[in-house]
């Protein structure tokens, strides 16, 4: 169901239909019922896992964006994300893609979901933030995503960590249920 299959995996990079990964699925159901225009759009996704990073930019792909796959080890990947309509950030990294590396106006798809503990990089991650700084407090921790908070300040739109693709995920797991259960009766 989670699209992970060897199978799955080469009929969604054929173009063919087939179960696609939850997650990069739930990226495409959130553009779309966002009515985020996909088709002619410059999709930047940082983040080259099988999970995530490589299905996403297929799926995207399909949906006829100009795509461009970036990583961690991609020279001058500022000077790539600045470039995105859309931009995909999964990394796995807490705050990682900054306010320089962001387009005015972009759609920005924070996919990551990175658990912080130290109070150096709570500061650097939300500083002033009062709601945040109860969390921590009372926790010792916060869900952060790979996209610092301030980034989406210049964005035209944005998925909030925790509260975005994450729950997008499950439906599309649920989705997936339904179709391989069609499939398989020949529907």
């Amino acid at each position: 169901m989670d699209g992970f299959h060897p199978v799955n995996s080469g009929r969604l990079f054929a173009g063919r239909p087939s179960l696609a990964p939850c997650t990069p699925a739930g990226i495409i159901e959130i553009l779309k019922r966002s009515q985020i225009p996909i088709s002619g759009q410059h999709a930047v996704v940082v983040g080259r896992s099988d999970i995530v990073g490589k299905p996403a930019a297929m799926l995207l792909l399909h949906q006829n964006a100009t795509v461009t796959i970036c990583h961690s080890k991609t020279r001058d990947l500022g000077a790539m994300t600045r470039q995105a309509d859309i931009l995909v950030a999964a990394i796995g990294r807490p705050g990682f893609i900054t306010p320089e590396m962001v387009k005015p106006g972009a759609t920005i798809i924070d996919v990551g979901m990175n658990r912080i503990t130290s109070r150096d990089e709570f500061e650097r991650l939300f500083a002033g933030d009062a709601r945040r700084e109860a969390t921590f407090a009372r926790r010792g921790s916060t869900l952060v995503g790979d996209v610092h908070p301030k980034a989406f300040e210049i964005s035209g739109a944005y998925t909030p960590v925790p509260g975005g693709v994450g729950k997008l995920t499950i439906a599309m797991l649920m989705s997936n249920t339904v179709r391989a259960a069609k499939m398989r009766r020949g529907l």
